[in-house]
């Protein structure tokens, strides 16, 4: 992925899960839908976990990379975006059980967003970053291969909020 369309597809989907999240009623935003699924607020709040730790890898320690610096783009994509599948959290960035409240997580995520943006314009998108090595054979992604991993990754929240937003549970 090129730069600038990495800059379309963060502001889209980013600007997608704010919107999401802004749809929910405070009063429904922890509230179980059903059987062994998170809250609206759980889900976001691991949203927010898991770009926090991605801001913090991209803007950590980096060198250059001996491949293709887009080479794990495909897989991520291919494993986020196939809806039939279950996956399963690391712990670190599994959300507390309690009670989140919405306009802070929005807040949060608005400041996650620019931090992004702050990355793919100032950033060499093709150095690795070494602090932390991805789990499941994907080892160290390169910048553009992190943020592709934002976007499929908040992309798959996205969809699943979309399922647990009540109105739409009414419909069905």
């Amino acid at each position: 992925m090129k730069s600038k369309e990495i800059h379309i597809a963060i502001d889209e989907t980013l600007t997608e899960l704010l919107a999401v999240v802004s749809s929910f009623q405070q009063q429904q935003f922890n509230i179980v839908p059903f059987k062994d699924s998170w809250t609206a607020g759980e889900v976001t709040q691991h949203v927010v976990l898991s770009i926090s730790g991605f801001v913090d890898l991209m803007n950590g320690p980096t060198q250059h990379t001996n491949r293709k610096p887009d080479e794990h783009i495909e897989t991520i994509k291919n494993v986020f975006l196939n809806f039939s599948i279950k996956l399963k959290s690391p712990d670190f960035i599994i959300p507390e059980k309690k009670d989140y409240d919405k306009e802070d997580l929005l807040l949060t995520l608005k400041k996650l967003k620019l931090a992004l943006e702050e990355i793919v314009e100032n950033a060499d998108l093709d150095e690795t970053c070494t602090a932390f090595a991805i789990p499941g054979g994907l080892g160290y992604l390169t910048r553009q291969e992190a943020l592709a991993f934002v976007i499929y990754h908040t992309q798959r929240h996205i969809h699943q909020m979309k399922n647990i937003h009540p109105p739409l549970l009414q419909t069905r």
